[in-house]
């Protein structure tokens, strides 16, 4: 992949960071806050949200009056059109940032989508789901935000823009601390205060982001793994 004009002799370029976690942990939020620290310090970055487009059916099937998207497309056509969709976001980031060496900074990340299956229960699906996404080289580093479900759930409800249940939030939690991937996430608490949290994502950057006054902090900025 082509080098940033910006990035110092010797240092290796940041091409992708992944954030992923339970709906309501903060992802999108810190994303956001981290592209804009990486281009601040001199990586040009590009926030990518890869949605899978389960809030896009859930506001459709509501519109022809099913309570849900799974109501809507059933499971196995949930789990299709997630995987499918993010599998299609993903590959754009990635190809976007190619041609122009910018830093992807990756709002979900494949993960997502194994914990998605987990969740609802359509194990049967992951391998070839996996067997799809393996085509993507892994980030430099993936941040599991960590938030108690409940927390999750009120964050969700404060915004108003859609709705998850407790089950849900719970099953989700469950299913990333599952995956195999598990051990190789940076887990960072995502309770707290936004800025407070983005202090604790960029601590952990400290090769890409020298003199930040977040980097300091080092490991004691994430939360032990339980």
């Amino acid at each position: 992949m082509a080098s940033s004009p910006r990035t110092p002799r010797g240092r290796a370029r940041l091409r992708a960071v992944a954030l992923i976690g339970i709906d309501g942990s903060g992802k999108t939020t810190q994303a956001h806050l981290l592209a804009e620290a990486l281009t601040a310090a001199g990586h040009r970055a590009t926030y990518h949200r890869n949605a899978g487009g389960r809030r896009w059916l859930g506001r459709l099937a509501q519109r022809v009056g099913r309570p849900d998207a799974q109501r809507l497309v059933g499971r196995d056509g949930l789990l299709a059109v997630e995987s499918v969709l993010r599998w299609l976001a993903i590959a754009l980031a990635l190809i976007g940032c190619l041609s122009t060496g910018r830093t992807a900074v990756m709002d979900r990340w494949s993960a997502c989508q194994y914990a998605s299956i987990r969740a609802h229960g359509g194990q049967r699906w992951e391998r070839l789901t996996r067997a799809g996404y393996r085509v993507f080289p892994p980030p430099e580093v993936t941040f599991l935000l960590t938030v108690d479900p409940a927390e999750a759930y009120r964050r969700i409800e404060r915004r108003g823009t859609d709705h998850e249940s407790m089950r849900w939030l719970t099953a989700a939690d469950a299913a990333y601390r599952s995956l195999p991937e598990y051990a190789g996430f940076v887990m960072v608490d995502g309770s707290g205060p936004p800025e407070e949290v983005s202090r604790r994502i960029r601590a952990h950057l400290s090769e890409w982001l020298p003199g930040d006054p977040a980097t300091p902090a080092g490991p004691l900025a994430a939360q032990a793994r339980p």
